[in-house]
């Protein structure tokens, strides 16, 4: 099974962001970045449908200014089998545009099956991998909690609100993927030393004119100063009394 894993560089939620001068994106200097954490579970998935099959190869995707290469080697150190790098200046808002270009690679690749993470959690837009299903004109499953390969296709679980949903699908697909479908592995030293000496390929990303952009950023209000209403009992009757009328939660 020949597989393909689309991974995104993004940068530590819990940092303190900044907007950058042109209003349009975050100020980089001083983030720290990493695999998309879904698109790790990815990566994680690929690799044991491989190692189950004893045979195959996971190939790693990115697109991104150099820097993505980074993301890429640690996908190559936890062992897939080589990378390709979509050259870009930046990582285009538009999921429309990355997935033409991640599209346009992949077609004529005869993958079986490519694999994103659910989500990325800087842009939160979750549809890159099923426009890219659609452009290839794949079977797409989402939010894939659950996996097992029969031939020629594959059945996946999906968690709905108080239900689970068993969808079976036919390769080559496209599938997204969820938190529960497994623990991603850390790379091991021995992973690291070999990462450095697997391929990747770099070159243009066919993005072409993007459809849609960001217009403008603005951080969120501060938060109201909290408010102190007594300590102990005596105090619950006018905690109560907020609760219901300021809040507006009771």
């Amino acid at each position: 099974m020949k597989i393909a894993v689309c991974v995104k560089r993004v940068p530590d939620m819990d940092a303190r962001f900044r907007i950058s001068a042109d209003g349009t994106s975050l100020d980089e200097a001083g983030l720290k970045f990493d695999i998309n954490e879904p698109d790790a579970w990815a990566v994680e998935a690929g690799l044991q449908l491989k190692e189950k099959a004893g045979q195959g190869e996971v190939v790693v995707l990115s697109l991104g200014p150099p820097a993505v290469q980074e993301t890429i080697r640690k996908a190559l150190s936890m062992g897939a089998d080589r990378g390709i790098h979509l050259a870009a200046d930046r990582v285009p808002f538009d999921g429309f545009s990355i997935a033409r270009a991640i599209a346009a690679e992949l077609k004529d690749g005869g993958y079986d099956l490519i694999l994103f993470g659910k989500m990325s959690p800087d842009s939160s837009n979750g549809i890159v991998g099923a426009i890219v299903a659609e452009l290839l004109d794949y079977a797409c499953v989402t939010a894939v909690s659950g996996l097992e390969m029969a031939d020629g296709g594959g059945t996946a679980k999906r968690e709905l609100e108080g239900a689970q949903e068993f969808v079976e699908f036919t390769l080559p697909a496209v599938l997204t993927v969820d938190e529960g479908l497994n623990t991603a592995r850390y790379p091991s030293l021995k992973g690291i030393m070999a990462a450095k000496k697997k391929p990747m390929e770099s070159k243009p990303a066919q993005l072409g004119e993007p459809m849609v952009t960001i217009k403008s950023l603005e951080m969120p209000p501060d938060r109201p100063p909290g408010k102190i209403v007594g300590e102990g009992a005596a105090a619950v009757p006018e905690l109560v009394r907020l609760l219901q009328t300021e809040a507006k939660v009771l």
